[in-house]
Parts: structure tokens; C-alpha cells; sequence
């Protein structure tokens, strides 16, 4: 989740060198398959299990399907939800990513993604800082100024408390010199619905989240797309990075999915075997490149054990900026 520069770059690393190792595989077929969004329609998580249902039909990788969304707090609310109502069952995936390792941890909760079964990593995506076009601030130095002028005129839409939209935020506004106290973050945290009426409401000053979530609005002038956090241009997105722009902040957004708890060591593999074949079409690689998503496949165990260093990692930041213990 979090990409200072040597970690962004070896967790790249790690992803090139496990796809490269993978064969394509011939998944069994699922008769059918649930899909549990721990968030409401429209965010990134959302678009994600849409894609995945979408991809997985359209390939003959899985018949009947049935879509649930549960949103709110980060994912908080969805994943003891899934975790007691889909135990042992092989045959659903549960979608999450960065944003609720980061959730988890800012509210010390009684559940996480370590109980249920990592099953792949899917995509990466940067954050992106966006005003609604109608706002005078043309570029980050703009935003920085009025930043650094008066902090708590400035209101960011964003995530849910201490996801990768809330921490991007704090990132950008501790290299501006403002004191996080002064932050007026608003957190819409049932998805990137509410945080794009916000915004397209001219209700806040800036906005926060994956490329993919405001790309279309980008597109079609009515947001202004300011800063991306790669650590160098994104090739197909036309947006300056904040490091070219003076501020030295970068951050990446990660997406996966996970099996239920207490199914079978051969039940895990179907569904990695599941995902593997997806990732290896067509109709997926051309989602990727129209959606803005990186290719950041990583199966089964290597999923488990990045997700263990980015929970570390995510962790001491959290805390460096004041946000947890």
C-alpha cells in the first residue's frame, strides 16, 4: 500500500517476478459464484467485483452469479459480514485491498484480512487529487499555496479514516508543512459515489482516489486532474506527478481478492487457479488498460506474504502520522 520510493519500487518487483513464473491454467468452471463487495456501488471495490463477474461470465469461467455489496467504515462493516456468513464456502470471493488494511488498523478491530484465505492480488492503482473544474486552482503549486494559506478552508472528499485516500491526504498536507489537526478531511466511507456527488456539487475543495474512479469526469472537464502519486508518469494517463511538482510523496492502492474462511487447502487452489486463467484474457488485459489499473497479479501464498509486509508497512506510517498506536 504504501510506496516510499525503495518500497513501491520492490513490491513492483515482486509482482513482475511472480506473474512471470505463471502458466496459463484451465480453470475448472464454477456453476457459480458470489461475490462479496465490502462496499456500495461506485467505488473502486465495486467496479473491481463488476469486472471480475463481468470477465469470468464473458470467458466461461463461471455460470450463475450473484453480487452483494455491504459498504461502510472502509470495509469494516462488510468483512465480519462475510467472514461469519460465508464461512467454508468455496465458492465466493470477497474483494478488498489497501484501503482496508488501512481501515483495520486505525480502528483496531476485532476482525481482519489475515482470517479469511488470500486467494490473488490483482491490480495497483495511484491515487489522483482532483478539484471540480470550476475551482480557480490550476495546478499543485495552486493547491499548495491555498494549503499552506488557510489548511482548514480547504475540504478533501475522500475514503473512509486511515484507508489510502485519508493517508495520501495527510502525506500531501505533512510535505506542504500543515499540521494534520488542521486537516478538514471529510470521509465519505460507503463508497466513491457520495465523495463524486460531493465533488461535482462543487461541495468540497478537492477530491481523492484511485485514477480509475474519476477518470471519466476527468475526461469529459468536469474535474481537474492536479497531481497523481506515481513516482514517475503513468503511461495512458496525461496527469503530472507530485514528485515532478516538487512535493515527494507517492502512494499505490492495491486490489485482490480472498476466498472464506475454513475451506480447503484444494478449495483455495480452484479459486487461484480461477484467477489466474482471468488475468490471462483478453477481455481482463483490455480492462486494465482502459480502467487505468497496473498489472500486479500475485497467487495464493506470494499474495499472503506481500500482504504481511504491507500490513507492516502500513502500520508504521499510520502511526509516523498520528493516526494510530
Amino acid at each position: 500500500m504504501i510506496s516510499r520510493r525503495g518500497f513501491l519500487a520492490g513490491t513492483a518487483g515482486v509482482a513482475m517476478a511472480g506473474f512471470a513464473g505463471i502458466r496459463i491454467s484451465q480453470a475448472a468452471t464454477f456453476e457459480s459464484m458470489d461475490i462479496f463487495i465490502p462496499g456500495s456501488p461506485g467505488g473502486g471495490w465495486d467496479l473491481t467485483g463488476r469486472v471480475i463477474d463481468e470477465v469470468m461470465k464473458k470467458n466461461g469461467l463461471i455460470g450463475n452469479s450473484r453480487i452483494t455489496n455491504a459498504g461502510g467504515a472502509g470495509g469494516t462493516i462488510g468483512l465480519p459480514q462475510f467472514i461469519n456468513q460465508y464461512d467454508g464456502e468455496a465458492d465466493a470471493l470477497f474483494v478488498a485491498g489497501a484501503i482496508m488494511v488501512g481501515t483495520t488498523i486505525t480502528n483496531n478491530t476485532p476482525v481482519d484480512l489475515t482470517m479469511l484465505k488470500p486467494v490473488a492480488r490483482l491490480t495497483g492503482e495511484y491515487q489522483v487529487l482532483v478539484v471540480p473544474s470550476a475551482s480557480p486552482v490550476q495546478n499543485l503549486t495552486d493547491f499548495v499555496a491555498l494549503l499552506k494559506k488557510d489548511p482548514r478552508s480547504v475540504t478533501w472528499a475522500g475514503g473512509a479514516p486511515g484507508g489510502t485516500d485519508h493517508i495520501f491526504a495527510c502525506m500531501i498536507a505533512k510535505a506542504a508543512g500543515v499540521a494534520l489537526g488542521d486537516l478538514s478531511y471529510v470521509a465519505y466511507t460507503g463508497g466513491g459515489g457520495e465523495a463524486m456527488a460531493s465533488l461535482l456539487g462543487n461541495q468540497v475543495s478537492c477530491g481523492i482516489s484511485g485514477y480509475g474512479e474519476f477518470a471519466e469526469q476527468i475526461k469529459a472537464g468536469n474535474l481537474r486532474a492536479i497531481a497523481i502519486s506515481a513516482p514517475e508518469r503513468v503511461s495512458g494517463i496525461e496527469v503530472p506527478t507530485l514528485v515532478e511538482q516538487g512535493v515527494d510523496v507517492t502512494i499505490s492502492n492495491w486490489r485482490g481478492v480472498f476466498g472464506a474462511p475454513n475451506i480447503g487447502d484444494d478449495e483455495v487452489k480452484a479459486l487461484i487457479d480461477l484467477t489466474t486463467t482471468m488475468v490471462q484474457t483478453r477481455d481482463w488485459k483490455d480492462q486494465l488498460a482502459t480502467r487505468g489499473w497496473s498489472d500486479q497479479f500475485l497467487p495464493g501464498a506470494e499474495f499472503a506474504a506481500y500482504l504481511e509486509k504491507d500490513t507492516i508497512a502500513t502500520r508504521s506510517v499510520l502511526v509516523d502520522l498520528g493516526l494510530a498506536k
